[in-house]
């Protein structure tokens, strides 16, 4: 059975200052989200779903929509600040959706087969998709999730601090937790994060999430299970956010999943600032267009 690609692009994008989802980064024009639908397709993916908000829809959709729909049967879920809340009868003020755990639920019901999560302005390379396709055609299961992680030291900005997920993995292979860090960058010293307790150094070669996952389709009970609990606890704090490291730390805590871990030594390209683009494009450039 064809694995199914998510891909979460409702994000708003401050710091970029635009809809960095479908800003032509390519040389024919492609988004970067296209290239991710390109290395899917070759590694057996057979469907794509896109998470983006309502507003966005005519835009996404005329900017890079009807080129995935050309080759790949494609759906789209709509993740506002309300959705999966049917259940509330009052709904708490915010002005921005819950978070990555929010987005893919926000999904649920265009999901029945094994997925891979990626975000829509992260570029993670042919090898990633290679490794997570083979994956859930042939390993994933209820108890038998994956994820693809990443070098600390190639998903780093030259502009700014970003916020990584930090992967604990067993002897075995497995995954045993992951801890968000936020202000890591680099300086004379090496990288590091920070915090209230000061500054932490970590090595380059420290294995990171960039939302890469491998799930099977049963999590979205699980996760829709967690998102209630998150939303009664959280009701009056607008800027609360419900992540799938927490879904997946939570499994792993009781034993309910093992996570089996998978390596790319690419390089990851990402747009978190505008001054990134000019990386992204010289990047695409030498991979030539996809169109």
């Amino acid at each position: 059975m064809q694995p199914t690609l998510l891909i979460l692009a409702a994000g708003v994008g401050s710091r970029y200052g635009g809809l960095k989802q479908v800003d032509g980064m390519g040389p024919g024009g492609e988004a970067i989200l296209e290239y991710s639908v390109d290395q899917a397709i070759r590694a057996g993916f057979g469907k794509v779903v896109f998470v983006i908000r309502k507003e966005i829809e005519d835009a996404f959709r005329e900017k890079v929509g009807h080129r995935v729909e050309s080759r790949i049967k494609t759906e789209y879920a709509f993740q506002e600040f309300d959705s999966c809340l049917d259940w509330l009868a009052e709904k708490p003020h915010r002005e921005k959706p819950w978070g990555t755990g929010h987005a893919i639920l926000s999904a649920k019901h265009l999901l029945n087969v094994p997925f891979a999560t990626v975000n829509a302005d992260d570029f993670y390379g042919a090898d990633a998709f290679l490794q997570l396709g083979e994956f859930l055609q042939n390993e994933c299961s209820p108890s038998a999730y994956g994820m693809v992680a990443y070098q600390l030291g190639n998903t780093l900005s030259e502009n700014g601090a970003v916020s990584r997920g930090v992967c604990a993995v067993d002897d075995e292979g497995f995954l045993s937790g992951v801890t968000e860090r936020t202000k890591i960058e680099r300086n004379a010293e090496g990288i590091h994060y920070s915090d209230e307790s000061g500054l932490h150094f970590l090595a380059d070669t420290t294995p990171v999430s960039m939302n890469l996952w491998g799930l099977h389709h049963s999590v979205l009970d699980e996760i829709e299970t967690q998102f209630r609990a998150f939303v009664r606890e959280n009701m009056e704090k607008p800027k609360a956010e419900f992540y799938i490291p927490t879904v997946i730390n939570n499994l792993i805590e009781g034993d309910e999943v093992r996570l089996k871990v998978l390596y790319s030594n690419s390089q990851w390209y990402g747009v978190t600032y505008p001054e990134d683009k000019a990386t992204v494009q010289e990047a695409l450039q030498e991979m030539g267009s996809i169109l």
